[in-house]
Parts: C-alpha cells; sequence; structure tokens
C-alpha cells in the first residue's frame, strides 16, 4: 500500500472515531500524520483545557490511547481484517504541562512486531500487541507517555 492510500485510510479512520467516538469529537481530534512506523493525531487546546489553561490530564490520556487503537485499528483496515480492538493494559506519565494545541504520536513498542501480532491473530483469532505513544513536549522530552497493550480479537462472520 502506498503512503497516499495509507494516509487516506488513517484519515478516514479518524473520520469514524469522530462520528464513532463521542470523545474524539468533543476533543476535536484530526489527523496530524501517519508513515509506515506511526500515526499521530492533533488536537486543539480550547476543549481540552483544565482549570489551570493547559491540557487537561483527562484529555492527554484519552488522545494518547485512541492513537495507540488507531495505529493498530489501521494495520488491520490495511489488511480488510474484521476485528475488535481494545486497550488491555496501559500506563500513563505526565511529565510536563502543555499549553498549546498538542499532538498525540503513536508507534509499536520497540520488543513489538507486526508479523508476529498477525501470525498470532491468523492462527488464534486474538493477538496483542505492545505501541507506545507520546504527546511531544519541550525539546526532546515528551509531555506525557502511555505504554499499552491492545488486542485485537476477530469478529465471527455472522457479528452484525
Amino acid at each position: 500500500m502506498s503512503i497516499t492510500e495509507r494516509h487516506t485510510l488513517a484519515r478516514k479512520l479518524v473520520t469514524f472515531m469522530r462520528d464513532e467516538i463521542p470523545l474524539a469529537q468533543s476533543m476535536d481530534l484530526s489527523l496530524d500524520g501517519c508513515d509506515e512506523q506511526h500515526l499521530s493525531i492533533a488536537a486543539p487546546l480550547p476543549p481540552n483545557v483544565n482549570d489551570k489553561g493547559c491540557a487537561f490530564g483527562g484529555s492527554l490520556v484519552s488522545a494518547m490511547t485512541l492513537t495507540g487503537w488507531g495505529l493498530v485499528e489501521l494495520e488491520l483496515r490495511m489488511r480488510d481484517l474484521d476485528c475488535d480492538v481494545f486497550v488491555g493494559e496501559s500506563t500513563v506519565r505526565y511529565l510536563e504541562p502543555v499549553w498549546n494545541d498538542f499532538v498525540s504520536e503513536a508507534r509499536l513498542a520497540e520488543s513489538a512486531d507486526w508479523s508476529t501480532f498477525f501470525d498470532t491473530l491468523a492462527a488464534r483469532g486474538r493477538a496483542r500487541v505492545e505501541v507506545t505513544c507520546r504527546v511531544p513536549g519541550t525539546g526532546d522530552k515528551p509531555a506525557a507517555t502511555l505504554e499499552a497493550r491492545f488486542v485485537a480479537k476477530r469478529r465471527s462472520p455472522d457479528a452484525v
């Protein structure tokens, strides 16, 4: 699949998120970018602000969770695989306040690979994969990080 086709599919995925996940619509999420290694989603500060004027921690973790979920969902959609994707567990760290519009970036964890994930999914009908997400902060330091395990489970052919 070309990068243009991947980008088109990612844009459709973010539209799906906004249409089917009310929180994504409320947060005003939009596609920031994607390539073979990552997915990034942008969020404006105004609908995600807290009482101190910086990004609400719940918005940061929600954006990172949705971006990680989106990365897995995008890979499945690229292969025309019909699965339900869930976050199995996650750990979030807040490292500095975010005072402006922000971006959430997701990529596979260093220990993970798509071939193992898809081989397991083919053999067992379900698989899990580790994803790392970050909201960039000042300099090279992230403002927030999320390490998560996402689980994909094939839908039955007769599922509605």
